[in-house]
């Protein structure tokens, strides 16, 4: 069967390098008793190294060319193809409800969507790893004090470890992308609860980040209401790149606080989202 074709709409950059995949999928051995789902297998330069390792595996692609060289190279996986979009997937149900291992070469275009995802199923996904846009996982792994820290940084750093291992040029792809790549992997650290409310935990994030020139007190406005006079307190001074998750789960908490008592003051204001 000939190649794929790498089709622009589906974000596709067949990686060709075999040290390079070789390399990634070595990077799900920190938890080599665990299944693995690779997401985005295209003709599988990174799958067969995840065969090698004698372990339950899933691929799941959208791509049906991708299936179909995938089913004729690759015999062994068969059974273990799932022809789906993994953004629409109910990953409660595969390998019988257990953890699993998270990886792939993942399309730019929806790498962000897949780490949403990731956090909505973080009890079942102990460790992520992959290969995305440098930038994106630069952002990922970025501090507080940092430029590229913002939205992803928070909200997967409340409950993953981040660890950026090595950047990837553009030649050793077909298509050789604009940008960059690198290859990130995510741990789960010790947190069970964050200690605050989670809705209003990622609200908070992101209302804040959409206006990160603005002090937080503008850029919390949207959720407070302009006339909150929990705003006059110092931490509303500064701007939400420059707060650690801590902080943050401290900001949520003293938000939810002051919606409660404008809700018991019987004044207008937007509710507190349920956990």
């Amino acid at each position: 069967m000939r190649v794929v074709k790498p089709k622009k709409f589906l974000g596709q950059h067949f990686l060709k390098d075999l040290k390079v995949a070789r390399d990634i999928a070595d990077t799900v051995d920190v938890f080599p008793e665990l299944p693995i789902l690779e997401v985005g297998p295209g003709m599988g330069v990174l799958t067969q190294f995840l065969i090698a390792k004698n372990r339950e595996l899933k691929v799941v692609e959208v791509d049906f060319e991708s299936v179909a060289y995938l089913r004729q190279n690759y015999p062994s996986l068969e059974d273990h193809i799932i022809e789906d979009d993994f953004l629409k997937m109910h990953l409660d149900r595969l390998f019988g409800g257990r953890p699993f291992v998270l990886t792939g070469n993942y399309p730019y275009n929806i790498s962000s969507q897949i780490f949403f995802k990731m956090l909505e199923n973080k009890d079942q996904i102990p460790c992520c790893t992959g290969m995305i846009q440098k930038e994106v996982a630069e952002r990922i792994a970025a501090g507080p004090g940092s430029k590229t820290y913002g939205i992803l940084s928070v909200l997967i750093q409340a409950w993953y470890r981040v660890e950026y291992l090595f950047t990837v040029g553009e030649q050793v792809f077909n298509p050789p992308p604009k940008v960059k790549s690198a290859v990130i992997r995510m741990t789960r650290n010790d947190t069970t609860e964050l200690g605050c409310n989670e809705k209003l935990f990622r609200q908070v994030v992101k209302t804040t980040f959409n206006q990160r020139r603005k002090t937080l007190r503008n850029s919390i406005k949207p959720i407070l209401g302009k006339d909150c006079p929990l705003t006059t307190e110092e931490i509303f001074n500064k701007r939400p790149e420059q707060l650690s998750v801590a902080q943050f789960i401290d900001l949520t908490n003293r938000v939810e606080k002051a919606l409660k008592e404008a809700n018991l003051s019987q004044k207008p204001g937007p509710g507190i989202p349920e956990k």
